[in-house]
């Protein structure tokens, strides 16, 4: 699956956008790598679908430890827990990321809808989706990390 940098850029950039945006936090981007394989999940990961003239699937993947400093940071409230809240602010932390990266698309042309995010949450969990090969961007603050991965092609 050869994803163009023109549909790559717009998710990295909403997602440093939103992270700094709503955290209060300076985010940077580490270097990307293409994976092959299940996706392993140690505290939590939201995971969004995209339709139209880009498809495929945007997901969050934060460890137990990053995501509650991260909901913490955006609360204002200390979080200790993968609690229904932290859970909401998670979903909907991808939810505005990949409606963000949508909206630019569609400012490129490329018209694209999401659905509603879905939660994985565990530790030691893997999700498989099959051969499916995907864009891992690594994002750092100072609250921790966090990696977008990306899985599309243009429609």
């Amino acid at each position: 699956m050869g994803m163009r940098a023109e549909v790559v850029a717009p998710f990295v950039a909403a997602a440093v956008e939103v992270l700094s945006a709503e955290a209060g936090v300076e985010v940077h981007r580490g270097k990307l790598w293409l994976e092959t394989g299940g996706i392993r999940v140690n505290g939590i990961a939201a995971l969004i679908s995209l339709v139209g003239r880009v498809e495929g699937l945007v997901m969050l993947n934060l460890d137990t430890r990053s995501c509650l400093a991260l909901v913490s940071a955006m609360i204002g409230e200390e979080q200790q827990r993968l609690n229904e809240l932290v859970q909401s602010a998670v979903a909907e932390l991808c939810n505005v990321i990949a409606g963000k990266a949508a909206t630019k698309l569609s400012r490129l042309g490329m018209e694209t809808n999401i659905t509603v995010p879905s939660l994985i949450i565990g530790n030691d969990v893997t999700i498989s989706i099959l051969r499916l090969s995907r864009l891992v961007i690594p994002l750092q603050a100072q609250l921790g990390k966090l990696e977008l991965h990306l899985a599309l092609k243009e429609g």
